[in-house]
């Protein structure tokens, strides 16, 4: 891809999500994080983005850590990974997340030791040199062309410690055929497929490249950079609660169709997968490091 055609892509995530983040309220963040225990404990149950990025007792090793996120977002995520006793940096390409972060982070009593918003393109920020535990993305890199994925990774493996982890929650794509079933059911403000025109508008305004987002092609990027890489396979059957009414049965259907999918096996979880969590460890440049001593 041209150079060209990485700088659009992230002109067009910084002028998306500063236009989305613009009205976003802050005290509703504040409140979120001061019910903290409530809110994380049905997240981490329910919605496949938080289930998935806190598997595998993911909170508890949390404490003391070094954290770098990128792609922050309304801050959420960043702010309760300081609350469960991280040292957050949390990156995102608009500068309305980055104030978002701090006015929150204000409110809250916690300091820019505990927790510091900052914006910009990733690949351009001058950070600390002290290395990372921890680099997270929560449904971040589907917003990257395949080029810039692997700028971003080449760097965040760079900023790891030799035992660190790179997590990131990504949609998962892994059956052609259903994927062109799902672009056919209309959903939110995405029409479908079917209905030509109305899908042409709505593909020129979406802000996520045209790219595969097939575990293959995620961790065929990751594995330039990192010794091990992984991806676990969520949401097979959680996928069907967007055809069902909100609410309460919703959420406790989700929470359902986590603990069976857990029971599926491997290649149906990977095959109807909606999402994925990717867990990179090893990063190449700490161990060529490590081996020329």
């Amino acid at each position: 891809m041209r150079v060209a055609d990485t700088t659009e892509n992230v002109r067009e995530n910084e002028q998306h999500y500063d236009q989305s983040y613009r009205d976003v309220n802050v005290d509703e963040i504040v409140n979120v994080v001061e019910n903290f225990e409530a809110f994380f404990d049905d997240a981490v149950r329910t919605d496949t983005s938080w289930y998935g990025m806190y598997m595998d007792g993911f909170a508890e090793r949390l404490k003391g850590k070094r954290v770098l996120e990128l792609g922050c977002g309304n801050g959420v995520n960043a702010l309760a990974m300081s609350v469960l006793g991280a040292q957050v940096v949390a990156v995102d390409i608009s500068s309305e997340s980055a104030r978002i972060v701090n006015q929150a982070a204000e409110r809250l009593g916690f300091g820019r030791e505990r927790v510091q918003g900052m914006s910009g393109d990733f690949t351009a920020l001058n950070l600390e040199e002290e290395p990372f535990d921890c680099i997270v993305g929560k449904a971040f890199l589907h917003h990257l062309t395949e080029e810039l994925e692997r700028e971003y990774l080449g760097k965040a493996a760079g900023m790891l410690k030799p035992d660190g982890e790179a997590r990131f929650f990504e949609p998962a794509e892994n059956s052609p055929t259903l994927d062109a079933l799902r672009w056919m059911v209309p959903v939110r403000n995405r029409p479908s497929s079917l209905n030509k025109k109305a899908f042409a508008n709505w593909k020129a305004s979406d802000p996520h490249p045209d790219r595969s987002n097939s575990s293959h092609t995620y961790l065929k990027n990751a594995g330039l950079y990192f010794e091990d890489v992984k991806a676990i396979s969520l949401g097979s059957i959680e996928r069907f609660h967007k055809l069902l009414p909100g609410g309460s049965f919703n959420r406790k259907y989700r929470r359902w169709a986590h603990r069976v999918d857990a029971r599926m096996p491997i290649w149906f979880r990977h095959k109807f997968a909606r999402s994925q969590l990717l867990v990179y460890r090893n990063p190449k440049l700490a161990v060529a490091n490590r081996d020329s001593l």
